[in-house]
């Protein structure tokens, strides 16, 4: 199985360039199983103290308040600050602790099976932090030496050891400086912000400040062993250059350098050892054997105090730890409570009475069920570096020496700890953990910007501590076999951060995962999504299925390109399918392109099996798909025809077939006849008489009409079907076929017989009359037929048809028109003949020709009289007159038909229609285009051009000639401005008024 690579690339802000270094882990340096094993409910509360403060008023704490308030007579008036914030214990203490351990103990004793229900439930719980050993210099130092305490600054870490030793590192573990200033074990280390001087204390009564950049040193010798030291804010900067420092002497001393050197100043004393000092701005923290104090230097004076509680375990046995969340706000943890003290300023009216402007307020105490050995801020929550103290014999005053030897320790915890709820907890399995104490161990969190990472140190370790960023998460997954959901998450990972993982390797393990379950579809699903286009990788995974005997499952997956397999693998594919799955084999020659295989190959062994199977019909298909494939669709078409395909007419449109199926014709239209259902409306479905007739019609040229007509010919219907459709393509390809045609409408379309003869001229018209009589014996068909024919010959055969049919002749008698004469039928009929209903076909007869005659009589009556009428109008129109003046106007124009001012030679030619409209000739133009003929020569001119013959012969004769010519020239002028004028405007258009 291939396993993910043993460390993730980096992606949180934790694992920036420059973060720590995370070493290979080894199984003691992460948490141990026995955090999982364990189940246990944390007693942790929370009590938030008012805003005013505490006073020691409880009757039980009188005899306490008498103590503090001895202690602080001595330190100038510090009673009233110190009585301002008193919590007495709300747990059991420390030496109650070993007791409640006990009965717990017992208790989960008599519940095994719900621990180890329990464990499993925790086991399938992601923990949230990770861990793993700093490595670089720290394996070679604490295998010569031990660690003691630890420092840190923002670009390197510092750390003491019980030789005296202190080494500077890089948060990697590189080396980078060591130096020596104490001869006895390191109790306390600071550094400053600016990563330049490292201040220590030790057991053997010294405090030194040693600068890493220059030659700067400073040395105090006190005489008792010291415990803690801070150094100012801005320690590098100030030419000051004061630090606090305390020890078992019980003094809080302040150094703070002047002119002549430094200045020593005992800031607070009588309370027993210091064991712990912070120095945050304008507040120093510091603990004693009574509790917590606080300083502020900007006034000298004491503003608070945080009681240790009645009954908490000596301040030597379990170290207090104080750190400064902000400027205004102290966290302590010492034994097993946490508290949170506030630092706010007093109201104006009470700095009046002397009191300190500042004071403490308590906004939260939490107690756990462990002793802290240390304790740092995360977020929201706490991590909490806890210690189980071991159990403890019932008699302690035994003389067995086993009893009287020491029990082993247990191993330490980090505990998150979120509003007072317990989220998290892991056992860390560090070295020789089962020899150290509470006070063996350290924690503090990296000063580096923008990293939550945290360092614990014990005597024989440092383990550097990181929230659990995804790819954690994801790795997480993969060890528990939740693939899925490792897949998931490293693809979202992968969108956000590039390849941050490798989730191919995520992928084949879930992958492996779901064959050894046996859930190959699954397995196969996920292929082109892991493994990509990797083709070995591909090729190596189907022959996992061949084996498995599981190939159908990734076959559809198989990819054709991107990557593309070897030829075998798809060859052996298809032989697979061929023996097993035919169906399958279809789909895949279809969609699979014909590049990745070798065609020929495949068409051989589908031939040899289809030669066995006996006309198999997918293996039919499966040939004309692989022929197609190759592009030969003249191979491809039979296997298609053979297995009757809808889309076959479009296949010969396409690649244009059609000589083809010049010889299969008949089993086109066959095909395509008894098709029943159709999946889809392929070209031509839509045609009169189906796609394959259609085909045949449009691609005449390829596909021979006469060819086609004697492959139907076994087929009238069809052969009806095609010679229609190739009558309403055009009829002239018809024209050798129309006797034919004839026969095969009365056939089978009987209402297109009669358009059909209609249309055609080309059939024998007695043969068409016979069909119409003897095989559809319908008499007014004949005589429709007859009668659009006109011919006399059709109505000679129609009548000699006739004389031997009774019914026909009676037929004839009620549908007899003008065409037919009835003495001319009657007169056929023979002597005897028995006609049924001959009598009332007579009366029929007879009463058509009395209407006839009526009729003819009743329109020659109208026709005179309207002759009458319109002789009379004539008359009366042609000899009335019209009287025309010089206030006369155009009935068209409106304007005076005689203008008395003639602005031209020639005056208007004025118009007098029959109907009494008088009109300018202009007027009466149909159109502005056509003009009126030149108009005659003046009579008078005319006259006197007759008689200037100076002989005077013109005087007789040639007198009365002129006159002739001059009428005649009127009247066919006259008859060229009829032409073009036409009929009388106003009467055309239905009354006056000027022409649009």
């Amino acid at each position: 199985m291939t396993s993910l690579p043993t460390t993730s690339p980096p992606v949180a802000p934790s694992s920036q360039p420059g973060s720590i270094v995370m070493a290979d882990e080894q199984p003691e340096a992460g948490p141990s199983n026995h955090s999982a094993g364990r189940s246990r409910q944390s007693s942790v509360f929370s009590v938030v103290s008012s805003r005013k403060g505490k006073e020691k008023a409880e009757s039980s704490e009188e005899e306490g308040e008498a103590d503090e308030s001895e202690s602080e007579d001595d330190d100038d008036g510090d009673s009233e600050v110190g009585s301002d914030l008193s919590e007495p214990p709300l747990k059991p203490s420390a030496n109650e602790y070993g007791e409640a351990g006990n009965q717990q103990q017992q208790q989960s004793d008599g519940e095994g099976e719900t621990d180890e229900e329990e464990a499993t439930e925790d086991e399938d719980e992601e923990p949230s932090l990770k861990y793993s050993r700093l490595k670089g210099r720290i394996p070679e130092i604490l295998a010569k030496d031990s660690a003691s305490t630890i420092a840190v600054s923002p670009r390197v870490i510092a750390l003491g050891t019980h030789n005296g030793m202190v080494h500077v590192l890089s948060y990697e573990g590189a080396k980078v400086n060591s130096f020596r200033p104490h001869a006895a074990s390191v109790t306390c280390l600071k550094m400053d912000e600016e990563n330049d001087f490292v201040a220590t204390s030790s057991v053997e009564g010294r405090v030194v400040i040693h600068s890493l950049t220059s030659t700067e040193s400073y040395a105090f010798d006190y005489k008792r062993p010291m415990r803690a030291i801070a150094l100012e804010p801005g320690f590098a900067k100030k030419n000051t250059r004061a630090f606090v420092c305390g020890g078992m002497a019980g003094n809080l001393i302040m150094q703070e350098k002047g002119w002549l050197g430094y200045k020593e100043q005992i800031l607070h004393s009588g309370e027993g050892p210091i064991w712990a000092i912070e120095w945050r701005g304008n507040l120093i923290a510091w603990a004693n054997d009574l509790g917590v104090k606080i300083y502020d230097t900007s006034t000298g004076q004491r503003i608070g105090y945080i009681d240790r509680g009645a009954n908490a375990p000596r301040a030597e046995l379990f170290k207090c730890t104080l750190q400064w969340k902000d400027d205004k706000t102290l966290i302590i943890g010492w034994a097993d409570y946490i508290k949170v003290i506030r630092v706010r300023s007093r109201a104006r009216s009470q700095t009046t009475t002397g009191l300190p402007p500042l004071t403490v307020e308590m906004t939260a105490i939490y107690q756990v069920d462990c002793m802290i050995s240390g304790i740092a801020q995360y977020q929201s929550s706490y991590v909490v570096l806890a210690y189980i103290p071991p159990d403890t014999y019932e008699n302690e005053a035994t003389d067995n020496p086993a009893e009287q030897r020491r029990k082993a320790a247990n191993r330490p915890e980090l505990r998150l700890i979120d509003r007072g709820e317990e989220v998290n907890a892991d056992a860390l399995s560090l070295a020789n953990f089962h020899m150290y104490g509470c006070n063996d161990y350290s924690l503090v969190r990296s000063q580096r910007p923008g990293e939550d990472v945290f360092l614990v140190v014990s005597p024989s370790d440092v383990i550097v501590v990181r929230p659990r960023d995804k790819a954690d998460h994801i790795e997480w997954l993969v060890d528990r076999e939740r693939y899925e959901e490792a897949l998931t998450a490293a693809e979202d990972l992968q969108k956000k951060h590039g390849n941050a993982l490798d989730v191919k390797a995520i992928g084949l393990k879930y992958m492996q995962h779901l064959t050894g379950q046996g859930h190959y579809d699954q397995a196969a699903a996920l292929a082109p999504k892991v493994l990509g286009q990797d083709a070995t990788a591909w090729e190596k995974w189907i022959d996992i299925f061949v084996q498995q005997n599981q190939l159908a499952a990734i076959i559809p997956l198989i990819p054709t390109s991107k990557p593309q397999l070897g030829r075998q693998v798809y060859e052996m594919v298809f032989g697979h399918l061929l023996l097993n799955d035919k169906n399958a084999l279809l789909r895949t020659i279809t969609s699979w392109p014909m590049e990745v295989y070798d065609v020929n190959t495949v068409v051989g062994a589908v031939q040899g099996e289809l030669d066995a199977s006996k006309d198999d019909p997918i293996l039919l298909e499966c040939l004309g798909e692989l022929h197609l494939n190759n592009r030969q669709p003249a191979k491809a078409l039979p296997y298609f025809l053979r297995l009757r395909k809808p889309h076959v007419f479009d296949l010969i449109r396409e690649h244009n077939l059609f000589t083809a199926v010049q010889d299969q014709a008949l089993l086109l239209v066959q095909f395509d006849q008894e098709r029943h259902v159709q999946i889809e409306e392929v070209q031509g479905d839509q045609a009169k008489h189906g796609a394959a007739i259609q085909l045949l019609v449009d691609h005449t040229h390829s596909i021979p009409i006469d060819r086609v007509v004697n492959q139907l010919e076994a087929k009238p219907k069809y052969l009806y079907m095609y010679l229609d459709a190739l009558f309403d393509k055009d009829p002239q390809f018809c024209l050798p076929y129309s006797d034919r045609m004839v026969e095969l409408y009365a056939a089978f379309d009987v209402d297109q017989l009669m358009p059909f003869l209609r249309a055609s001229n080309f059939y024998d018209l007695e043969q068409a009359l016979m069909l119409i009589i003897e095989r559809l014996s319908d008499v007014q068909r004949a005589i429709d037929f007859a009668k659009e024919q006109a011919d006399e010959d059709l109505w000679e055969d129609l009548l000699q048809y006739s004389e031997t049919r009774p019914d026909f002749i009676r037929a004839l008698l009620e549908h007899v028109g003008a065409e037919i004469n009835p003495i001319r039928l009657i007169r056929r009929i023979r002597d005897g003949l028995e006609i049924p209903g001959l009598k009332a076909a007579l009366i029929k007869i007879l009463q058509a020709s009395n209407l006839q005659v009526s009729l003819l009589e009743g329109c020659q009556h109208i026709l005179n009289g309207d002759c009458s009428a319109f002789a009379s109008e004539l008359q009366a129109a042609q000899t009335g007159s019209l009287r025309g003046s010089a206030k006369s106007t155009c009935a068209v124009c409106s304007l005076p038909a005689f203008p008395t001012t003639i602005s031209q030679n020639t005056p208007p030619l004025i118009l007098i229609y029959l109907c009494r409209h008088l009109v300018h000739a202009t007027c009466a133009l149909p159109d502005a285009d056509i003009e009126l003929p030149q108009r005659q020569e003046n009579a008078s001119v005319t006259y006197l051009l007759s008689t200037s013959d100076k002989s005077g012969i013109g005087m007789g004769v040639g007198g009365q000639g002129w006159k002739v010519r001059n009428l005649g020239a009127k009247l066919g002028y006259a008859a060229a401005v009829r032409v073009r004028v036409g009929r009388c405007p106003v009467c055309e258009h239905g009354g006056g008024g000027k022409r649009g």
